[in-house]
């Protein structure tokens, strides 16, 4: 049975309050709110909106979460203390396992697609399977005619979650 394909107007979605933890704060009084807008059919990924409002707090990713910042801004600084800002239609990768520390000057609002990592063993089993279904069926069961390399970035511009 196939599931139905997911539509979404951020603009229109109602966000649930979604507490920062009260240890990770730093500075300010920052109120977080979300909801999940779309489950994968195994629950490894999630794609959530989110958003939040002025402060400085610790963030900790527990699974791999790729961002687009929608509207406002955030000055996330890495682990080697560089600090980025992501403003609208900005993209950046947080590997399961890494912190940062957030400052959001007024509110942002993003779209997270959050994945459950999966050890490397299994990882190429299923891309071996995918490799099977694809050459069976005609169909890129991982989507995986990308390729290539991730994007580079400049000399000189700190990559977020590179180590």
């Amino acid at each position: 049975m196939t599931r139905p394909v997911v539509f979404a107007a951020l603009a229109d979605v109602e966000l649930a309050p979604n507490p920062i933890c009260p240890d990770w704060i730093i500075e300010g009084a920052p109120r977080a709110s979300a909801k999940r807008l779309a489950q994968s059919t195994d629950g490894t990924a999630s794609v959530v909106a989110w958003s939040c409002t002025a402060g400085r707090f610790n963030w900790h990713y527990g699974v791999d979460e790729t961002v687009h910042i929608v509207s406002g801004e955030v000055f996330v600084t890495d682990h080697r203390g560089q600090v980025r800002r992501l403003g609208p239609g900005d993209v950046a990768f947080f590997p399961a396992g890494t912190r940062s520390v957030w400052h959001v000057p007024e509110q942002v609002k993003k779209l997270a697609v959050c994945r459950h990592s999966m050890p490397r063993p299994f990882g190429f089993m299923l891309r071996a399977w995918n490799s099977v279904v694809n050459r069976l069926t005609g169909f890129s069961a991982g989507g995986g005619q990308l390729g290539g390399d991730p994007v580079s970035v400049p000399a000189g511009v700190p990559a977020l979650g590179r180590h």
